[in-house]
């Protein structure tokens, strides 16, 4: 072999040592200049971490606590919705019951009839169950009312309003169990 192919072979293994040389000081030179902080600093550091990390803690419990007390509010308001639903056909016979026991001429039988529908919607109403209120005439309401059909209005400023009550809506606290179905003029 040469001297030139020599060179030529020694050439590369000392650009490879050369650049590996160049890497190491490269890397090793920032930790020379990273600034060594005192234990206090450290410390206090440490310290600022620590209660970042508790604050962020805390706060997040609180925002728990709250969100559960608030979904334990609304389970209560509405624990018993589902037995008072399947109670409002039984209101709705009494009223039927009543229209036709008033008619009879048994004041007695209409008396008692009378206390034990009280007692029974006076139970439901102290569990926060409330009528909505509905009368003829009323403006219809989508939200609210359930349209179950439209008639001709009998009159003109009725169009658009209410005409009938077919039965009675309900709520239960702030929601809406049960929409008053309604006879809307056209």
């Amino acid at each position: 072999m040469s001297k030139k192919d020599k060179a030529e072979e020694v050439a590369p293994d000392e650009i490879v040592n050369n650049v590996t040389e160049d890497v190491t000081e490269n890397t090793e030179a920032p930790a020379e200049e990273v600034v060594e902080l005192s234990v206090e600093e450290q410390l206090q550091q440490d310290l600022a971490k620590e209660k970042d990390k508790f604050l962020r803690l805390f706060a997040e419990f609180e925002n728990y606590k709250k969100r559960t007390s608030k979904e334990r509010m609304d389970l209560f308001k509405t624990a018993g919705q589902e037995i008072i639903v399947s109670m409002l056909p039984v209101i709705d016979d009494f009223d039927r019951a009543m229209k036709e026991i008033s008619k009879s001429e048994d004041k007695e039988l209409v008396t008692g009839v009378e206390l034990i529908q009280n007692k029974f919607t006076g139970a439901l109403k102290t569990k926060g169950l409330q009528e909505i209120e509905v009368l003829q005439g009323d403006a219809f309401n989508a939200d609210v009312h359930e349209a179950i059909t439209q008639i001709p209005a009998p009159e003109e400023k009725l169009k658009g309003k209410i005409i009938d009550v077919i039965e009675k809506g309900f709520t239960l606290g702030d929601k809406i169990i049960r929409h008053p179905k309604v006879v809307v003029g056209n």
